[in-house]
């Protein structure tokens, strides 16, 4: 456990408190007195506002989207079905970026619908609110899903037969069982909504700013970092909320699929009923996620010369004046930096996972909730934080590449831990104390009995973890320098300048970013199983 704690307390905790300090602390004394005065600014409540009421209504169309979903692959077995689920994954693996992305190629100026129709919803409430949908549409699908498909529909059969109508047997039977699964898919899907930052950078323009984009606004436009820290605080908190609310919805679920049977098969849709329902999910997936990344791919080749792959030829050349360097070398350093985060990831996560396994109580469920902050905290605040509190010996990291894959490997540690743990706690103790009784070292023990069960989880943990560091953007932003730029920060710093190369070459390196990402996810789809960790 030491290792985890001194990476967090160097790489994440003292960054944050870095930050606050400064805004807080500016003349070597705390200066508490200024936070009521900016939490009851009508600027920073009109961002709390609009951070908390498009979480709410993005869970809100999130869950109803999703659960005709969640209960045709619960449900349902049908040709396609397997392709099917892992299309729908696609946009979750996604960074925030590319997402942006896809719905300013279908919404906005120059996009699809402008171009065919004279259509436009970009810096609109709605772009935002279906952006978020498609990001998050398969977090309900899995998460309740799973659990959907473990109940015994013999259940509701009965009831049925009792003279119970479909509606109200579905109600008092399965509906109460899936709670602590829509619990734990809606908390999961406020926190993404709640922390959003690259979809809202990208479409939100200058109308729109939540608590994460207005931390970005103070610190790198405003340099109003009391502001800046204060709105850190209470995105900390709410988060920390969150995250307690998440444990305790685990926990339920964990109990609640003690309770239940697990033996129902799939079944082919019978009836129009059926029929309807599956039809409905085809249609939201080829209106939510298909068209979307069509839109993208299609705006990356589409120029004022007609179909080609002028963007992407333009990608190997720095005419554009954005870089240094030609943007397709973002590519190269996207690809090393998250390779190298995800061996970082996988070290101090699986250490984390190794000691979670071996001890209990109240603090080591402290130290697990710990490990999940990074998820939610402003990863904003992280960044700029690097930039301030590592300038000196010897933590002077800020003139080195390493710099990116530490700060991209804070948010890959909590994938590779929700990933192994639940793997290694199933690994019978019996054998571990067998394996020393022989004689065996614990690295041996580790070698021999853990290892070997947790292979497959740990390259499905790096696959998460390799994926999430390669989008990672609220961070990156601050620390990545401009001659060796990731792929994400140029995305956005393509968007942000005028012309139609600009704008081509952003849909061509965001085309790129989601091929990678669909590769990590074939590769995760191939590898995981069923019951293989909590994501």
């Amino acid at each position: 456990m030491v290792v985890p704690l001194a990476f967090f307390g160097v790489f994440f905790a003292y960054p944050v408190l870095a930050i606050v300090a400064r805004g807080l602390r500016p003349e070597g004394h705390w200066d508490l007195g200024r936070i009521p005065g900016i939490v009851t600014d009508p600027q920073v409540l009109d961002v709390l506002w609009f951070t908390t009421w498009q979480a709410l209504v993005s869970t809100l169309v999130t869950l109803l989207v999703g659960l005709p979903g969640a209960y045709v692959f619960a449900r349902f077995e049908f040709r396609g079905r397997r392709l099917l689920y892992a299309l729908i994954t696609v946009p979750f693996v996604l960074p925030t970026v590319v997402v942006g992305s896809a719905f300013l190629g279908l919404l906005g100026r120059g996009g699809l619908l402008d171009s065919w129709w004279g259509v436009r919803l970009d810096t609109s409430v709605w772009a935002i609110v279906l952006a978020h949908v498609f990001f998050n549409y398969a977090v309900v699908v899995r998460t309740v899903g799973g659990l959907w498909g473990a109940l015994d529909p013999r259940q509701e059969e009965a009831a049925r037969l009792l003279g119970a109508s479909r509606f109200a047997a579905w109600r008092r039977l399965t509906l109460p069982a899936l709670v602590p699964a829509l619990s734990a898919a809606s908390l999961m899907v406020f926190l993404f909504t709640f922390t959003s930052f690259g979809v809202i950078q990208i479409l939100g323009g200058p109308r729109f700013a939540t608590l994460e984009v207005e931390i970005y606004r103070q610190t790198s436009q405003l340099l109003a970092l009391p502001t800046a820290a204060v709105l850190t605080l209470v995105q900390f908190a709410a988060v920390a909320g969150l995250l307690l609310l998440h444990a305790w919805t685990v926990r339920r679920r964990e109990s609640a699929l003690g309770l239940v049977s697990s033996t129902a098969a799939r079944r082919r849709p019978r009836g129009a009923g059926d029929r309807a329902v599956l039809g409905f999910v085809l249609l939201v997936v080829l209106v939510l996620v298909l068209v979307p990344l069509s839109a993208l791919i299609e705006r990356s080749l589409h120029s004022s010369d007609g179909y080609g792959f002028r963007f992407y030829q333009a990608l190997r050349s720095t005419d554009s004046g954005t870089f240094t360097v030609a943007p397709l070398e973002a590519l190269g350093n996207s690809l090393l930096y998250a390779g190298v985060a995800t061996v970082i990831a996988l070290f101090v996560g699986g250490l984390a996972a190794a000691a979670l396994t071996a001890r209990a109580g109240r603090l080591v469920r402290g130290f697990d909730m710990l490990l999940m902050l990074p998820l939610g905290t402003s990863a904003v605040t992280v960044g700029f934080g690097f930039l301030i509190a590592l300038d000196e010996p010897p933590l002077d990291l800020r003139s080195t590449w390493l710099i990116v894959p530490l700060a991209q490997a804070l948010v890959g540690v909590p994938f590779v831990v929700r990933t192994v743990l639940p793997v290694l706690r199933a690994v019978q103790p019996r054998l571990r104390e067998a394996a020393a009784l022989l004689g065996a070292s614990p690295f041996r023990v580790w070698r021999e009995v853990d290892l070997p069960m947790a292979r497959r989880a740990l390259v499905v943990a790096a696959s998460f973890a390799f994926a999430v560091s390669l989008g990672e953007f609220g961070a990156t932003v601050f620390i990545a320098r401009a001659d060796n730029p990731t792929m994400p920060v140029a995305i956005a710093r393509l968007l942000g300048r005028a012309g139609e190369i600009n704008y081509g070459q952003a849909m061509a390196l965001s085309t790129l970013l989601m091929a990678l990402c669909a590769l990590t996810l074939v590769l995760l789809d191939r590898l995981q199983t069923r019951h293989l960790g909590e994501f």
